[in-house]
């Protein structure tokens, strides 16, 4: 629903709740409250509607009062629009005569939709305030947002009403093949930092072609949005070590919902799709955030898709979900996914070395890791599983038994688990003459395992996996599988511990 939309409903709500008969008024005088003194509109991108915010006015006193006027400090000229008590006013610039009643109070919506040139040019920043009366009565409570300008990718519009569609199997999604030579943003397969884009539909890399992203791009997503890697395509996310907690260095792909309440709300976008047959792809610091799926990686053309400082958070469904795929996979962290945060299904070949996966999605059945050489109703049913190694790794969550294990005969299914801190709790004795998870017994499976160690992460509900001495991990990995730096680009200390980051001693 567009903002202007939710904005005039709910004046027309407040319209025929707020009927008030005639009463007595005395002129205000300049001692009204406020829910806040200033509204900070979360970061918009240019010719983007914001959200709507909500400001609350009180009389706190004995009388019935008129405020003499509400404005916006800029008149007419403001980008910010107010709707006062459901009344819409001069242009949702300028209101007359609001009455409140003793001890009672109003209600202010406020929304902007300014554009980069409205912003100051040194902090991005547009301000405005909203004025409750004037000379010795005025009161002033300040509004605040920060403006982005942003590349926009998004499919063609027809005249007959038509999307441009993009082909997928025998279907159709709405979407459109980036353009290495598009009229207006040029090369649209080198992503670059210099402004932020926004993609709506999936972007598709053509066959034979790149998609690069260098360092510090982000790439935000609308709804039911993603990026598709076509056969013979490519994608290359060259991020680099960050040297401040901006993460200047970082490539980011997140949902275009920047409001503080969507922070960590997943499911707000589709997913980074490499498709069957593509080519030669590699993630190097990379984070995503709010995913249906965060990678979805079906079989390729027998290149190994290379994974490193990489963090997903917050997936609907999968952190990675893999079908007969090639991977390498070095400081990966992967918290909270609906499923599993790590699926190889249907085969396939997989090292994982130095890797954190929790999982405390709120449910009874999610996994973190799941490992499977089959597809139930798949022609061929069964694929080999050549290899599903883990080296220095972290396994854990809220569920009692983190790892699954699904293999049906037919094909080969490896596995190996070399020094890894893992969630598995047997105490109804359900798997204990199981063969796939005897992680005492079996050393062609397993070595050095932790079992059932809480491995103390800092804060997992900001997604900050980190470990400190005290923990489980600390000090537990095999130097033979070492990762010289950590996830953050930090020096592992020797033996390395376990996982994707270095110790430390936590902030007090």
């Amino acid at each position: 629903m567009r903002p202007q939309i939710v904005l005039f409903f709910i004046g027309m709500v407040f319209s025929i709740c707020s009927c008030r008969s005639d009463f007595e008024t005395v002129a205000s005088n300049g001692k009204l409250e406020f829910s806040r003194d200033t509204i900070y509109l979360d970061t918009v991108f240019t010719n983007i509607g914001s959200s709507t915010y909500r400001l609350k006015v009180y009389n706190r006193s004995k009388n019935d009062i008129t405020i003499p006027s509400i404005r916006l400090g800029k008149g007419l000229n403001s980008k910010y629009r107010l709707s006062v008590d459901g009344m819409q006013g001069n242009n949702g610039k300028i209101f007359n005569n609001v009455d409140i009643l003793a001890r009672d109070s109003l209600y202010i919506f406020i929304e902007t939709n300014a554009n980069s040139a409205d912003a100051n040019p040194n902090d991005f920043l547009y301000t405005d305030q909203i004025q409750f009366d004037s000379g010795k009565n005025l009161q002033n409570v300040e509004l605040v947002t920060l403006i982005q300008d942003a590349v926009f990718l998004y499919p063609k519009r027809y005249a007959d009403g038509t999307t441009e569609t993009l082909p997928i199997g025998d279907e159709k999604i709405e979407g459109f093949y980036l353009d290495e030579n598009d009229p207006i943003n040029g090369n649209e397969l080198q992503f670059t930092k210099n402004k932020p884009y926004v993609i709506y539909g999936y972007a598709a890399v053509p066959s034979n072609k790149i998609a690069t992203f260098e360092a510090g791009t982000k790439v935000y997503f609308h709804s039911n949005s993603g990026l598709i890697v076509s056969n013979k395509g490519s994608i290359q996310v060259n991020g680099t070590v960050s040297t401040t907690e901006k993460m200047e260095n970082e490539v980011t792909f997140e949902g275009d919902r920047l409001e503080t309440d969507f922070t960590n709300i997943p499911g707000q976008w589709g997913t980074i799709w490499l498709t069957a047959g593509s080519t030669n792809n590699s993630f190097n610091h990379l984070t995503i955030k709010n995913a249906s799926i965060g990678l979805l990686i079906q079989n390729n053309d027998g290149s190994t898709v290379l994974i490193k400082n990489t963090q997903i958070y917050n997936s609907t469904n999968y952190g990675i979900l893999a079908q007969t795929a090639k991977i390498d996979a070095q400081n990966v962290v992967i918290n909270n996914s609906g499923q599993a945060n790590l699926a190889c299904t249907y085969g396939g070949d997989y090292t994982f070395t130095h890797s954190t996966f929790n999982n405390n999605w709120n449910s009874s059945q999610q996994v973190s890791v799941y490992i499977s050489n089959y597809i139930t109703g798949a022609i061929p049913e069964v694929k080999d599983l050549s290899a599903a190694t883990f080296n220095n790794c972290i396994i854990y969550g809220s569920y009692s038994n983190e790892m699954s294990l699904n293999k049906k005969t037919g094909a080969t299914f490896e596995y190996k688990f070399n020094n890894c801190l893992l969630k598995f709790d047997n105490t109804n004795t359900k798997f204990s003459t199981n063969p796939d998870y005897q992680f005492f017994s079996d050393p062609l499976h397993y070595n050095g395992i932790i079992l059932n160690k809480d491995p103390k992460f800092f804060k997992i509900s900001k997604s900050k996996l980190n470990i400190d001495p005290s923990s489980s991990a600390f000090a537990k990995g095999n130097s033979a599988y070492l990762i010289p730096l950590d996830v953050l680009g930090k020096t592992r200390t020797l033996p390395p511990d376990l996982g994707a980051y270095q110790s430390m001693e936590f902030p007090k």
